[in-house]
């Protein structure tokens, strides 16, 4: 799925004007991968654990030894919950998203998002606009792929347009997904009378009424 993003990669230089050795580079679709594989690792982890219970018990070993030998495996998990929760897959699409943000975000990172509006209710998308102007008043930056008429509003932002060459900067009015969608919103009915017809559809041949 990457094969024209590679193509693009190919002419393209890029530089830094100040390094950040902090950050993430982030697809929407990426996140469910990423999900599996902490479910995975969480699991792994509790059934050494269990392993490591069975094993000493069966040695007759004392508590003192066997928590000795479950200390890393329990501080790896620990570490894990700590940051992501105990599960990420217990929360919706979301929910999960946020949670990933809010333990990953630090001043100072450079956060390249990929549509991040995709898994989030309109509420949720709000509270990650928080969390961006939280870091962005401690030195972070994103750059992000976005339709969003929520997340293209975050205030100051520099958007740039790809619906046409040259890459252009564009005014946030300017977007034809805010224009479509303020005026979708302050009038429906307009909208969906062009596209669903109210008349009842004609009963087909062989549909009329039974005597």
């Amino acid at each position: 799925t990457l094969a024209a993003q590679r193509r693009l990669g190919t002419a393209l230089r890029l530089s830094w004007s100040k390094k950040a050795r902090r950050g993430f580079f982030l697809r929407a679709e990426d996140f469910f991968g990423f999900t599996k594989r902490l479910a995975r690792e969480r699991a792994e982890l509790l059934i050494e654990m269990k392993e490591v219970t069975a094993q000493y018990r069966a040695q007759d070993r004392s508590k003192y030894a066997e928590g000795l030998a479950q200390g890393p495996l329990a501080g790896s998990l620990a570490a894990m919950e700590q940051r992501y929760g105990a599960d990420l897959d217990a929360n919706s699409h979301g929910q999960s998203f946020l949670k990933l943000f809010q333990s990953r975000f630090v001043p100072g990172g450079l956060y390249l998002l990929d549509e991040p509006e995709a898994p989030l209710s309109p509420q949720s998308q709000l509270a990650l606009l928080a969390m961006i102007g939280d870091m962005v008043s401690q030195n972070a930056q994103f750059i992000i792929a976005t339709h969003s008429p929520m997340l293209l509003a975050f205030p100051d932002a520099q958007i740039y347009s790809f619906d046409k060459t040259p890459v252009a900067v564009v005014a946030y009015e300017e977007l034809d997904h805010v224009r479509l969608t303020r005026d979708f919103l302050n009038a429906p009915e307009r909208y969906l009378n062009q596209i669903f017809d109210k008349k009842t559809p004609s009963p087909q041949r062989g549909e009329g009424a039974r005597g």
